[in-house]
């Protein structure tokens, strides 16, 4: 009876994180000045039909360039990779979850973050900001929000 009980428990966390919209904020993100919801977003070595793994190196900083790491269901590190960065409209994709959490992407399609640095500056105690492009190695080229 426990057992079904846990089982029943369990589908129901499970059909509520999967109706959870790719454009709204977790949690965490809720509690984030600035943030703006989320995208999806393919690598440019998008594999069609995998679930890939992968580890953030700063898990959600807009004032961190980050870069997101391919690994195998073990974390152990292959040779994908890609970092945050400014969108055209001026916000900042800012990957997540928490800074070295193996997690997956399904379809290998991310769901980072969007932040407009200005509204994330000033909610820091800055009077301005914005997305700048930045290094985070091992990516070459990533993003953050830099504040006045």
């Amino acid at each position: 009876m426990t057992r079904l009980l846990s089982l029943l428990l369990l589908c129901s966390v499970l059909s509520a994180c999967s109706q959870h919209s790719a454009q709204e904020p977790s949690a965490g993100g809720n509690i984030m000045a600035g943030a703006e919801g989320k995208l999806e977003f393919k690598p440019d070595d998008w594999v069609s039909g995998e679930t890939t793994f992968w580890k953030d190196t700063d898990g959600v900083d807009p004032g961190t360039a980050g870069c997101h790491i391919g690994a195998d269901g073990d974390g152990l590190p292959n040779s994908r990779m890609f970092g945050e960065a400014c969108l055209p409209d001026g916000q900042l994709m800012e990957s997540s979850p928490s800074a070295g959490q193996l997690h997956r992407h399904r379809n290998d399609i991310g769901r980072p973050y969007k932040f407009d640095c200005k509204a994330w500056c000033i909610g820091n105690g800055s009077s301005a900001g914005r997305c700048e492009v930045a290094a985070a190695p091992p990516c070459g080229k990533s993003a953050r929000c830099v504040c006045n």
